[in-house]
């Protein structure tokens, strides 16, 4: 454990063309479909931020200081990505959202941008065959795949993710990605954006999308991440600020906790 926290000091001290055009779409206009979350579902997917029972006070803090840091420099964009695969990123993404979409003064937009293995909308219980591929495709509208979904007084728009066969890090990369990511800048102006990405040493889908990102929350694994991974990821990040380091645990069965550096 001293080893990780050792390599967690270091970083705190640190396709296709053509459719772009296309993706422009008079988002406040549309009617955006609107989905009333299951709180038995959630509990099941370990999604605890709900503000009912004391699971989700982690993520509570978690969620003050990330806006806290956001909010000192101007953020909007915050990237949720891991070293390697079943660290918990897409909980903590899921979770984070939840948390902040619970403050009366805030809004947050989640996008599923891991296009090899979304999990997003399956752990909030949304069942959706079109997504950011079919947006970035010009195969759906942007105002058309977005979810709006609320848990009692919460609400948070998601943007689903879908599987890409082929071609994930080419989309990742394409001029498309960077239209679409202008544009939800621009029409989402006053959310916080949390993009659940892929995770970071498995390909180049990450690093292609990193210099538009304003922050980045990296997730670890306890027995899960190296610290030699957690050193690797730092070579990655140098130049986009990492606003926490989450270390998951999971101490029983269906029970997710998880500290931070």
């Amino acid at each position: 454990m001293d080893s990780i926290k050792q390599a967690l000091d270091i970083i705190k001290s640190s396709g296709p063309q053509g459719a772009a055009s296309d993706i422009r779409e008079a988002v406040a206009d549309a009617k955006i479909r609107s989905l009333q979350l299951n709180l038995a579902y959630l509990e099941s997917t370990r999604i605890v931020a709900h503000g009912i029972g004391p699971q989700g006070r982690y993520y509570d803090m978690l969620r003050t200081q990330v806006l806290q840091e956001m909010d000192d420099n101007g953020w909007q964009f915050l990237a949720v990505t891991s070293a390697t695969a079943e660290c918990g990123k897409s909980v903590t993404s899921c979770n984070l959202a939840l948390s902040i979409a619970r403050l009366t003064d805030r809004s947050v937009l989640l996008v599923d941008m891991d296009m090899q293995k979304p999990k997003v909308a399956e752990y909030l219980g949304i069942k959706q065959s079109e997504g950011l591929l079919s947006v970035l495709q010009n195969e759906a509208g942007l105002a058309d795949v977005l979810v709006e979904a609320t848990l009692g007084k919460g609400k948070m728009l998601v943007l689903p993710g879908e599987i890409c066969r082929s071609g994930a890090s080419e989309w990742m990369a394409s001029q498309s990605m960077v239209s679409l990511l202008q544009i939800i800048k621009r029409e989402f102006r006053s959310r916080i954006v949390i993009f659940d990405m892929p995770p970071l040493l498995l390909g180049d889908d990450v690093i292609s999308v990193l210099p538009q990102m304003d922050a980045i929350l990296l997730i670890a694994g306890v027995g899960q991440t190296s610290t030699a991974e957690i050193k690797e990821c730092h070579k990655h990040l140098k130049n986009t600020p990492v606003v926490r380091v989450v270390v998951n645990r999971v101490a029983e069965v269906g029970d997710a906790h998880y500290g931070y550096y």
